[in-house]
């Protein structure tokens, strides 16, 4: 097995080009490569497409908390679950605007704003409010990003035209793997949304969470699907299930996911898709130092940093700022420019 594994990670590094044809045989040798092999290859290939040293900084504001009627089992949003969050209105464009303006002094060059909401349906004040607190931000000359469940494509068309620059709406995890975690949005449902971002123009933002009782096997088929899609997401965001009491799976599952399938994942996705951002999303400050930077190692470049991740902890700017100049790194610079 091994044998094969290093033949395929030899071809890919060498050739280091942008497939969507990927087979879940060649993507299961990678991800099954022997580690040290596998991160190896993956900083090859990181080096082809990005500057190593560099680490783009992104902040999530919360901008309408709870009251959400999915089922997903890991969210302390739901309604369904008794986790002490409370659903609250959308936030003030004013409140926006003085988070993005911190996260901007303090290095962040992405800003993202996330409601808890299962679609856009009837939202159509919501969405103007949203399509102007995108507007100020991009004022600003920070990339802008919004995660607000399932859309369609006339609302997609108001938040491009508003200049948004990613529309976030992750997978979660593989095909197989979904239903137990989520009965109230189906797996295609995911898939047609980012469709319709992807069609409007606007760049996709889609990943999943590890460690929500999956398998290897899981990680595999979850990093073939976002690999196939007619265009690979322009982000993959990867979070760690940080569990919330209240919660099935806060609940239930006892047993923190290895760092090696995270390692793996995150090195497996930077070579199968070279070209994308990979974002160390929820859950990094659970890990260590040195895990973080094995991460950048393997390809991540992109995290998420701040007061907050939505309703779990977040590492801060100072912190994050002095890890990467520990480790010889530095914030990536803007890939927009202020307007007035």
């Amino acid at each position: 097995m091994f044998r094969r594994a290093f033949g395929t990670l030899t071809k890919v590094r060498e050739a280091a080009k942008i497939r969507t044809d990927w087979s879940k045989q060649e993507i299961d040798s990678i991800y099954n490569s022997p580690l040290i092999e596998l991160v190896h290859s993956a900083g090859v290939v990181h080096r082809k497409y990005h500057d190593p040293q560099e680490v783009q900084m992104c902040t999530l504001m919360n901008i309408k908390t709870g009251g959400c009627t999915e089922d997903c089992k890991y969210c302390a949003q739901s309604t369904r679950y008794n986790t002490g969050v409370q659903a609250e209105k959308i936030v003030k464009v004013e409140d926006v605007m003085k988070a993005a303006r911190e996260a901007k002094e303090n290095g962040s060059t992405r800003f993202c704003m996330g409601a808890a909401w299962r679609d856009m349906t009837g939202r159509k004040s919501g969405l103007k409010k949203i399509a102007q607190m995108v507007e100020e931000v991009n004022k600003l000359g920070l990339e802008s990003c919004v995660t607000l469940g399932m859309i369609n494509q006339e609302q997609m068309g108001v938040l491009k035209e508003a200049g948004l620059t990613a529309y976030n709406h992750n997978l979660d995890t593989s095909r197989e793997h979904y239903p137990s975690v989520i009965t109230t949005r189906t797996y295609d449902e995911r898939l047609d949304t980012i469709d319709r971002v992807r069609t409007s123009g606007v760049s996709v933002c889609s990943g999943g969470i590890l460690g929500l009782g999956e398998t290897p096997k899981d990680h595999v088929s979850f990093l073939h699907t976002l690999s196939t899609l007619p265009e690979h997401p322009e982000s993959v965001p990867i979070n760690k299930l940080v569990p919330i009491k209240g919660t099935p799976m806060g609940d239930e599952i006892k047993k923190e996911i290895s760092f090696e399938n995270v390692l793996r994942t995150i090195a497996t996705a930077r070579v199968i898709m070279p070209g994308s951002i990979i974002r160390l999303a929820a859950g990094r400050y659970r890990m260590k130092e040195n895990e973080q930077a094995m991460c950048f190692l393997a390809g991540a470049n992109a995290i998420f940093t701040g007061h907050k991740m939505l309703t779990t902890m977040c590492n801060g700017w100072d912190e994050d700022k002095a890890l990467l100049g520990k480790w010889g790194m530095r914030p990536m610079k803007p890939s927009v420019t202020a307007s007035s």
